[in-house]
């Protein structure tokens, strides 16, 4: 992902993005850890991506992005009860 993609995303594309590439890195560290893993330069792209998106977030003057991923983390999760 370049900067320039980033930088033609919309704010709610950008927060949408960040948590999906959390998600992955996730994942990806996971499959490092049992060793399945096929491209090992895929981390760490994946951490480069995410610093792309919150620089574009600070340049843009987003506040709370932390809360606001929290809050996007809280509505994708199964409700139990």
């Amino acid at each position: 992902m370049t900067i320039e993609e980033i930088r033609a995303m919309k704010t709610d594309e950008l927060h949408n993005q960040l948590f999906e590439l959390r998600r992955r890195l996730f994942d990806v560290r996971a499959q490092a850890v049992t060793e399945k893993l096929e491209d090992p330069m895929l981390v760490r792209k994946t951490r480069k991506d995410i610093a792309r998106l919150l620089t574009v977030m600070t340049e843009r003057g987003e506040k709370n992005v932390e809360q606001h991923q929290h809050h996007l983390t809280a509505q994708s999760a199964p409700r139990r009860g």
